[in-house]
């Protein structure tokens, strides 16, 4: 890609302000973890749930995108449109509790919900397996995908790894200095220019010679690929059918005279649907609300701001951001027809260099950095308050008496910027090192924690779960895993699922062994129960035995649920319904919605109301 000076600076302009406006506000995070972490729980809704739209906005979805809808055709983003319905669940069944329990982080929660050495055993693993481990494999594969993008960028640069460490270190320049109000604010402005360079990339792709002259999109496709929703009927012969594992389809890769097309097997299609969107952990869409989405709604000034937070981070992740990509990648099908289906992804980035004039080709280079940054920064901010607050302060170096609140708070702060940079060199190698590709890694992360979510969203609402279950749902799915893969070795002739059918198997046996270890041990002290229940308050009947009482809304939650459900997939469709020109549907869409908001409206007000 050849860079004018107006590209150059347009990137310069970007990174100036994304350092500026960290530095801007790095008082703010000064004096305290909970103003590092947490942003003095003083953050508005607007700029809680742009920043977590912002970070889920990483540096490879759209590569990503660009690849499922090469291969599976529009229906293949049921891949994570799947997940939907967690994200909503999170806005009415967790998003108050969150704020209400007033921890610093979702780890801390635990010592709050448990009693004991289990629960302080619990808090440090899951500081280092989630903080470290998982936080770095998730990282990775980011620079991995960074690094793809500089690759195509900058064909002419030796060692594009240390393109990504410069970025890295720029967006540890401010993550280290203004903690979570500078991620947030920063992540805000990333976003703006992220989801504006992917619009204007889109509509100028479908300005190119080659779709223009085929007629328009919708005429230089297949019909298949146009779809919603997946077709599980009998396959023609230039289709084939693949599970969500594989990475089959796209175009010929010899010649590209075809545009084939493969559809998910209705088997991978319902795994996602009806299973992983509530049985496994992943960042951004934790079952419950965990992670740095639970961070976020804790950052939030009160309730009604967390509430409103995430589910304007529902709507946006869904309805607002996907419809960009989705036209790019199709546009790239027909632009680029002679790339082979394993580097497709790719494709996204050669729309970048091709299609946009200067000095927008540089603004969509600043919008892959922001993306990059923005995902960056949230993972090491919140990477760091797991190992910082849920292990060095609560075991390795506790609030010394002989000290002031202000000097301890000042080397907790200390220690939490050296961790953060101590992270951000871990995944950079992990990166380099270990992973080769994104769609593997995701796939081990949905698999290892396949039924995890079951607790993670039932320790809310059952006095029963303890600290031991929690734990057993961490390692059940990891024996289930190992279990498969030494079968093979005495029983050749059983046939392993890959990923995502072993969710079929891990998840239901991950289950069982996790409530047969919950009834094995004792239960939590009712001391500890009470001092939950009197904090959180959750509702319906599953405190019944701790409170003496039953407190009524656990219905209107499920309506609530339900209809803000709707309201996303109303509008997700309704936005492409209006782009490929379906107009009947589109107004049947929108009467969906509006309906939807009505219902969404009117259960938050009671919410609200009730609370008051």
């Amino acid at each position: 890609m050849i860079f004018t000076v107006g590209d150059i600076a347009v990137i310069v302009i970007y990174f100036a302000i994304s350092l500026g406006v960290g530095m801007l506000v790095s008082r703010r995070a000064s004096g305290s973890l909970v103003n590092y972490f947490l942003s003095g729980r003083s953050a508005p809704w607007w700029l809680v749930g742009t920043g977590m739209v912002a970070t889920t906005f990483a540096a490879d979805t759209p590569l990503w995108v660009a690849g499922v809808v090469a291969t599976h055709g529009i229906s293949g983003n049921w891949l994570w449109w799947s997940a939907a319905a967690g994200g909503t669940l999170t806005v009415f069944f967790f998003a108050r509790l969150w704020r209400r329990a007033g921890v610093l982080t979702d780890l801390e929660f635990i010592e709050l919900r448990y009693g004991g050495p289990n629960a302080s055993f619990l808090r440090g693993f899951k500081a280092i397996y989630f903080g470290v481990l998982m936080n770095c494999v998730v990282l990775g594969w980011v620079n991995l995908a960074m690094l793809k993008i500089m690759r195509v960028i900058f064909p002419e640069v030796e060692h594009p790894e240390l393109l990504v460490v410069g970025v890295a270190v720029l967006t540890l320049g401010y993550v280290t200095v203004s903690g979570l109000w500078g991620v947030m604010v920063a992540d805000a402005f990333q976003f703006v220019v992220a989801l504006g360079g992917c619009i204007l990339l889109a509509v100028f792709a479908l300005q190119h010679p080659t779709i223009v002259e085929a007629g328009g999109l919708a005429a230089a496709l297949p019909p298949g690929m146009l779809d919603f929703l997946p077709d599980f009927s009998a396959l023609s012969s230039s289709e084939t059918s693949v599970t969500g594992g594989e990475a089959a389809g796209g175009s010929d890769a010899a010649g590209g005279e075809s545009i084939g097309l493969a559809r998910i097997a209705q088997t991978a299609f319902f795994a996602y649907l009806l299973i992983q969107w509530w049985a496994s952990w992943y960042p951004g869409n934790e079952p419950g609300g965990g992670g740095y989405i639970a961070q976020r709604i804790m950052s939030a000034k009160d309730e009604r701001n967390g509430v409103l937070a995430t589910l304007w981070f529902v709507v946006a992740h869904y309805c607002v951001r996907s419809w960009p990509w989705i036209v790019a990648g199709l546009a790239a099908v027909v632009i680029y027809p002679q790339i082979a289906a394993d580097k497709r992804e790719e494709s996204f980035v050669y729309l970048i260099r091709d299609v946009l004039p200067s000095p927008l080709g540089g603004l969509l280079v600043a919008a892959f950095l922001g993306a990059y940054m923005s995902t960056l920064s949230t993972h090491l901010n919140w990477g760091s308050s797991y190992v910082v607050n849920d292990c060095y302060r609560r075991f390795l170096r506790k609030e010394r008496p002989d000290q002031s609140q202000e000097a301890n708070d000042k080397h907790y702060v200390m220690v939490s910027r050296l961790t953060t940079v101590v992270l951000a060199v871990v995944s950079l190698a992990i990166s380099f090192t270990v992973l080769t590709s994104i769609a593997d890694a995701w796939n081990f992360l949905l698999s290892i924690t396949g039924g995890m979510g079951f607790i993670l969203i039932l320790r809310w609402y059952w006095w029963r779960v303890n600290a031991a279950a929690e734990l057993a749902s961490m390692v059940a799915p990891l024996a289930v895993i190992i279990a498969f893969a030494v079968i093979p070795y005495f029983w050749p002739e059983i046939q392993i699922p890959g990923a995502p059918e072993n969710l079929y198997v891990i998840v239901p046996v991950s289950i069982l062994i996790t409530l047969a270890i919950m009834y094995a041990t004792q239960p939590e002290s009712a001391e500890r129960l009470r001092i939950f229940y009197d904090r959180v308050r959750p509702v319906g009947p599953g405190w019944r035995s701790v409170s003496g009482e039953s407190r009524s809304g656990l219905g209107r939650l499920f309506l609530g649920w339900l209809a803000a459900t709707a309201l996303v997939y109303s509008m997700l469709f309704g936005v492409g319904s209006v782009i490929f020109a379906r107009y009947e549907q589109a107004a049947i869409l929108a009467a969906i919605a509006l309906l939807s908001v009505a219902v969404v409206h009117f259960v938050l007000r009671r919410e609200f109301r009730d609370e008051a």
